[in-house]
């Protein structure tokens, strides 16, 4: 069986350096082992989510040299590759993860997660640990408080620790307790990250998820999703993060570091792709490279504990 891997943005705003570093990452460990590549758009979250990002974000990785095999603008047998037309999976994951007594509604206010906020409970990347507060009410309970608040739906976590090999990292271990019940569907009707992207990745037959560092400690609660549902889960490999020369993590918020204000500037593709190559060991020389010629050099990187610096000096170079 073929190997498959993905690029899943969220069209938020405009991909920057940071998302085509990962997004070249996924696109030649598959091109490199001979697999396929697929391209999801991940809007689930409407509000938050514009059609115009997504076009934008596809031309951009189309200048990098990044094509897909399978994805919007050409569809593939597992169409449709938007995440806002596959709302009917996520609600038939629902239904079987309800008949496994695997989630459960939560009433609580906004005010009771600040609280919890504060509280000295694990943290992740979603926040503080819920720590189940609403996990053992009473159906007199929670009938009382569905005459007050539509609840979200959240999963129940297991307590035992969950292990995985990261092909970056190594070995990882969480505690799923310390992660905390998450939330597979909001109060608003909206299926959650966590949800969406488990259920997709399992019916596209992705078999190797490559993404940034900062969904390193999202891997747990899907891994614990894939086991609630009988499904295979695929092999994780997490990048470390393109940061600016003082560390600070790149925003979409920042425009001058899009690849869209960077084409507008007169970047060439060559050139972007050639300083991502220098700054990761892929090239040994800081020179313009196209994307098929790194297939060859492309090897995984060691570790994601510290963010890739993109300096000034790498940015005026950019721009010469």
């Amino acid at each position: 069986m073929k190997r498959r891997g993905r690029f899943a943005p969220t069209p938020s705003g405009l991909l920057h350096i940071g998302n085509a570093f990962s997004a070249l990452s996924a696109w030649l460990q598959m091109r490199q082992c001979g697999g396929e590549f697929l391209l999801r758009i991940e809007d689930i979250d409407k509000p938050r989510s514009r059609p115009a990002f997504a076009e934008q974000q596809q031309d951009d990785l189309l200048w990098l040299g990044i094509d897909w095999d399978e994805g919007p603008r050409m569809g593939g047998p597992f169409a449709p590759y938007e995440q806002s037309k596959r709302e009917h999976l996520y609600e038939a994951a629902l239904d079987t993860l309800r008949e496994k007594g695997r989630i459960y509604p939560c009433y609580c206010s906004r005010s009771e997660l600040a609280s919890i906020a504060s509280a000295p409970h694990g943290l992740s990347s979603e926040g503080p640990a819920y720590p189940g507060l609403c996990r053992h009410l009473t159906a007199e309970e929670r009938a009382s408080k569905a005459e007050k608040k539509t609840p979200s739906l959240r999963f129940i976590m297991p307590e035992e620790a969950i292990v995985f090999e990261d092909g970056v990292s190594g070995t990882m271990r969480y505690d799923g307790e310390a992660l905390g019940d998450f939330i597979v569907k909001r109060a608003d009707g909206i299926f959650s990250y966590q949800l969406a992207v488990t259920i997709d990745d399992a019916a596209m037959g992705i078999t190797d998820v490559l993404r940034g560092a900062d969904l390193l400690d999202s891997t747990p609660r899907q891994l614990a999703l894939y086991e609630a549902l009988g499904l295979a889960p695929p092999a994780f490999s997490h990048v470390p993060l393109i940061a600016d020369e003082h560390g600070k993590r790149l925003s979409k918020r920042d425009k001058s570091l899009t690849l869209a204000s960077l084409r507008e500037d007169g970047v060439s593709p060559e050139r972007l792709l050639g300083a991502i190559a220098y700054t990761t060991g892929w090239s040994d020389q800081l020179e313009p490279i196209a994307a098929h010629e790194l297939i060859s050099a492309y090897h995984p990187l060691c570790c994601n504990d510290k963010p890739i610096a993109i300096t000034q000096r790498m940015l005026d170079w950019l721009r010469h």
